[in-house]
């Protein structure tokens, strides 16, 4: 996505060790006192150890070589063909993982049960250089990514720590923390941390209408930090926008960037969730428009629905153009029975409402179809 006018933006590298405090507590369902961070004797917690397999295709991964590996790569990579489930002993996992799509119906399952416990971090922007030449790219930038189809994670959490201050004047400063193309991916309770372009829910190709599905996940970021071309539901989650203490002035960033395929009928949905933010009021836009340059003919859809918009939302103007060529009011952005500070519609023009009808047929069983996501876990 591209960066910011303003320019280069100072971040935090303590997401990773609480920094989201009060706020990210309340994104979070309390833990069973079963799912208490287990004892190094049991890193494992309540999903066994490696002497006792949950299946015959499930990796144990443990950074102390307590389980089957000590990476999520190396698991990966051992983990050929279909329906492997990988267990992660609480850690930061300092790595780049990559879910080919060979690898099918995999599932991650973050030890503890608390997504604060398991993170699968790195560093890399868009424009970090690379050992061989040539900078990363925003695809390149990926601290996961999930190519395959089915894919399925409970309690983890996908990061990118990179900071606008580690390439100081650099423009490529989109650091994405996971990259998921794949149809029929599901997340439930994960946590993804960034900055510029967090989560990136993509397609495998422009033809490609990928499925994907987050429940009860918690979201940080500043620019464009939920944003591509899938199929993607978001229901009771917690979106949250970051301070910028270089700027001044409004807008600081942009929680949504779809850049819908022209033929799809179905883009992001979010339902029931809610957005908080850390910068003043009214900083922060819900949405604009991603049309990239490879594909022009793209019309980014977005409804946001049933949420509590919180004071950082411009009431006024929540919508904002990406490039002039392609304005906002020629895509398909709607709301429908939003509520809080964010969510007044003073200008009705700039806040397009669902009708009724349109309501009914905007739903998580419209958009995901046959598909089905049930968020079950070895118990």
């Amino acid at each position: 996505m591209p960066s910011h006018p303003t320019g280069a933006v100072p971040g935090r590298r303590s997401l990773l060790l609480g920094a989201a405090g009060a706020a990210l507590a309340l994104a979070l369902p309390a833990a069973p006192a079963s799912a208490a961070s287990p004892s190094p004797a049991r890193p494992f917690g309540r999903f066994g150890s490696p002497a006792r397999r949950l299946t015959e295709r499930t990796l144990y991964v443990h950074q102390g070589g307590l389980g089957d590996h000590t990476t999520v790569q190396a698991a990966v990579t051992a983990a050929g063909g279909t329906g492997w489930t990988l267990v992660l002993a609480p850690g930061t996992y300092r790595e780049t993982v990559s879910v080919t799509s060979a690898r099918t119906d995999m599932t991650w399952i973050g030890a503890s049960g608390d997504p604060r416990d398991v993170v699968v971090v790195y560093a890399n922007a868009a424009g970090t250089p690379r050992p061989e030449g040539g900078t990363h790219g925003t695809t390149g930038s990926a601290t996961t990514t999930v190519q395959a189809a089915g894919f399925t994670a409970h309690a983890v959490s996908f990061a990118n720590d990179f900071l606008r201050t580690d390439l100081p004047g650099n423009p490529g400063t989109q650091a994405v923390a996971l990259k998921v193309q794949g149809d029929r991916s599901a997340f439930f309770h994960c946590r993804f941390l960034g900055h510029q372009d967090t989560l990136y829910a993509d397609s495998m190709a422009l033809s490609a209408f990928a499925r994907q599905y987050f429940a009860h996940c918690y979201v940080e970021g500043d620019v464009d930090f939920v944003f591509g071309r899938a199929t993607a539901v978001f229901e009771h989650c917690h979106f949250r926008t970051l301070l910028r203490p270089d700027l001044a002035a409004a807008p600081h960033g942009f929680v949504f960037a779809p850049s819908t395929a022209r033929e799809n009928p179905y883009g992001f949905l979010a339902v029931r969730c809610r957005v908080t933010s850390e910068a003043p009021d009214g900083f922060y836009k819900l949405a604009r428009p991603w049309v990239p340059g490879s594909d022009l003919t793209a019309r980014p859809s977005l409804v946001v629905r049933e949420s509590v918009l919180g004071p950082g939302i411009d009431a006024v103007a929540p919508y904002a153009n990406m490039r002039d060529a392609h304005p906002w009011q020629a895509q398909r952005f709607a709301e429908h029975h939003n509520s809080g500070p964010g969510a007044r519609i003073t200008v009705p023009e700039n806040r397009p409402q669902l009708g009724p009808t349109e309501a009914a047929s905007t739903t998580r069983s419209t958009y995901l179809g046959n598909w089905n996501p049930v968020p079950t876990r070895p118990s």
